[in-house]
């Protein structure tokens, strides 16, 4: 079982990076599960879904029910393994999808029932080994601050060339680590990683791949569709870049058994 979370900044092609890695891993044989953690929500369009589900917090009703208790406090583990089935849709080579919705902020996260169902739905709902998780975070670091992206095997941080794209990385690393995210790469979008691989080699950063920039990649966003389904042809950086990043998680778990025998 793997999961996967991927950030960036705004506009760095984060999206399409997750709906495309998730329909790869489909096709490889995963039970594939990718959740839209975005506040723009735009994830089905690079999945190739035309209808994608209602956000799980426009049910407050069920949410309330789950993660509330009497006198306003809510439970840390409310029931969420039938989520998936009730709530989410099936896409493209049989990939799962669920929308997370936005859930209220303010100081270092929400403690509040919306919140702690979804941190129980990212902890619990995806359990065979089988399984891959995809999550399309909201762009910047928000996210973090509410903790719901513990439990990740790997953070990507998607990048274009530029310092912005880096300061955002290296703010994502440190807030990371604070809460238990110790795996961390990059994929470098809209051009190469020549001059930028040295900066994230400084903060630690793995670099995955690049995607260079595409026309017709960029056309199939504005038609809103997935790249998969577009007839493209230069698919091959996104396989390289799924290839790599397998075998990084596989490296991950390897030390790990070595660590605990």
């Amino acid at each position: 079982m793997v999961k996967i979370a991927v950030t960036g900044k705004g506009g760095v092609g984060k999206t399409t990076l997750s709906g495309t890695i998730a329909r790869l891993l489909a096709r490889d044989g995963y039970d594939v599960l990718a959740i839209d953690a975005d506040s723009d929500m735009n994830l089905a369009s690079s999945l190739g879904i035309a209808e994608p589900p209602l956000p799980l917090t426009n049910y407050k009703e069920m949410i309330d029910e789950r993660a509330g208790e009497a006198g306003g406090m809510f439970k840390y583990n409310p029931k969420v393994d039938d989520i998936t089935d009730k709530y989410g849709v099936t896409g493209p080579d049989g990939v799962k999808m669920l929308v997370m919705g936005t859930v209220e902020r303010g100081g270092s996260g929400c403690m509040c029932p919306a919140s702690s169902f979804l941190r129980a739905l990212l902890r619990h709902v995806v359990l065979k080994d089988s399984s891959a998780l995809i999550m399309d975070m909201e762009a910047g670091i928000e996210h973090l601050g509410r903790g719901t992206t513990r439990g990740i095997d790997l953070m990507i941080i998607v990048v274009e060339p530029g310092m912005r794209s880096i300061e955002t990385a290296s703010r994502i690393k440190d807030l990371a680590a604070g809460i238990g995210i110790e795996h961390l790469a990059a994929v470098v979008n809209k051009g190469t990683s020549s001059d930028i691989k040295p900066k994230l080699a400084e903060l630690g950063i793995n670099v995955l791949g690049e995607i260079p920039f595409s026309a017709e990649l960029m056309n199939a966003d504005f038609e809103g569709k997935a790249p998969l389904d577009s007839g493209l042809e230069n698919i091959a950086p996104f396989i390289e870049i799924k290839d790599r990043m397998l075998e990084m998680i596989e490296g991950f778990k390897d030390e790990e058994t070595k660590d605990e025998n």
